[in-house]
């Protein structure tokens, strides 16, 4: 039936009131008005991002997270913010019991409904590896449970330098906070320059530069821009969850070994004294490494301490590409496991969260071969499935 004037009148005006009430709705950075209703945990960690210079014009720890936050124009309309005083120490002297700590009052804080994320505030030498820490270490029952984003961020400057960095990668990391985590992009990220990277792939590239992290070979999983949060596909690839309970310690000791010319063994020689439970090696190109280091390998291999290869190149896969001795394929014929893509600092942790599992160690012990193919699997799935058919 045709409609009259009048109700043709009525409907447009209709819509556009409907329309005004959506206007309403959308914040200035284009966010609806749904993200007051959230909740952003924010641990302050410490770092440079908490430092100003002091008489000497030396970086001191200065800053508590309520400091950080409160600096923050607009921060306060985004979300609600809460601040957790973790530490505020340089991240040098972060330690893996500190991320193990770190990851269980997380996984505790983003149970709470009202929690649509969690921000960690952290000095950027050890960021990444705080980052995979917490990405490798969340418990089987929270991977099944808990879809939020855990946003690790820090600065390059001081806050009392000239063009401090800290306030925007915090507001650009509280943004990714408040972001739907949909099943394509990794929980665990690391946000800084306006630049979203996995923690699995991503690393410090440069001492001193705001664009420092970058993620070689893979590039950033999104960006945070003005009015939106921007994610690409294919981030799901780089999670590393483990499938294991989070433990009360870490009990496992590994060592890292850095592979140079000429090498003879005898560092790893004397982790092998000291007792670890793991060794990583770090060779060169595709993992490769001086042929008079394999005997001391083989020692190890030998007594039972897990021996993983990593690469000192900043991008690509350790692989079985050689031939010959101390190449990849003589490492892997003594039983050594290769590391992919996973940085020796990451395998370092990689290790050490799996040898302190109990399940891990007597799988290790009843049947060594399952536990190298699912140790294997764990660092390079493509590699462990020609390995271990």
């Amino acid at each position: 039936m045709k409609k009259t004037k009048k109700e043709i009148s009525i409907q447009v005006e209709d819509a556009f009131e409907n329309q005004q009430n959506l206007s309403d709705m959308v914040l200035d950075d284009g966010y609806l008005d749904i993200m007051e209703d959230k909740t952003v945990v924010v641990y302050a960690v410490g770092g440079t991002i908490a430092m100003k210079s002091d008489s000497t014009g030396a970086l001191v720890p200065a800053c508590s997270g309520e400091d950080l936050t409160a600096a923050i124009p607009g921060l306060s309309d985004l979300c609600n913010i809460e601040v957790e005083e973790f530490s505020n120490v340089q991240s040098s002297a972060v330690t893996p019991k500190m991320m193990l700590d770190l990851s269980r009052r997380i996984q505790k804080t983003l149970r709470r409904p009202e929690v649509s994320g969690v921000v960690v505030t952290h000095g950027t030498d050890t960021l990444e590896e705080t980052a995979y820490f917490l990405s490798i270490s969340l418990s089987e029952d929270f991977q099944r449970e808990i879809f939020k984003p855990i946003v690790v961020t820090g600065a390059m400057r001081g806050a009392s330098d000239v063009g401090a960095d800290g306030p925007a990668n915090i507001l650009a990391s509280v943004r990714v906070a408040c972001h739907d985590v949909r099943e394509d992009i990794p929980r665990v990220m690391v946000c800084l320059n306006n630049e979203i990277h996995a923690a699995t792939r991503v690393t410090k590239m440069h001492s001193a530069n705001c664009a420092t992290f970058q993620s070689p070979g893979w590039g950033p999983v999104g960006y945070v821009d003005e009015d939106c949060v921007y994610f690409r596909n294919g981030g799901l690839q780089l999670e590393a969850g483990l499938n294991f309970p989070t433990p009360s310690r870490l009990t496992a000791k590994v060592d890292i070994v850095k592979a140079v010319t000429g090498d003879m063994g005898e560092f790893i020689d004397f982790s092998v004294d000291r007792g670890v439970d793991g060794i990583v090696v770090e060779g060169f190109g595709r993992g490769n490494i001086p042929y008079t280091m394999m005997p001391s390998i083989k020692r190890a291999i030998k007594k039972g301490i897990v021996v993983v290869i990593a690469t000192r190149v900043k991008a690509g896969r350790v692989l079985d590409c050689y031939g010959y001795k101390g190449s990849v394929t003589d490492s892997l014929s003594v039983g050594a496991i290769m590391a992919g893509e996973t940085t020796a600092a990451k395998a370092r942790l990689h290790l050490m969260y799996i040898l302190s599992q109990k399940s891990a160690r007597e799988l290790q012990k009843e049947d060594p071969d399952c536990f190298r193919a699912y140790l294997q699997e764990t660092l390079d799935p493509v590699l462990s499935s020609r390995l271990f058919e």
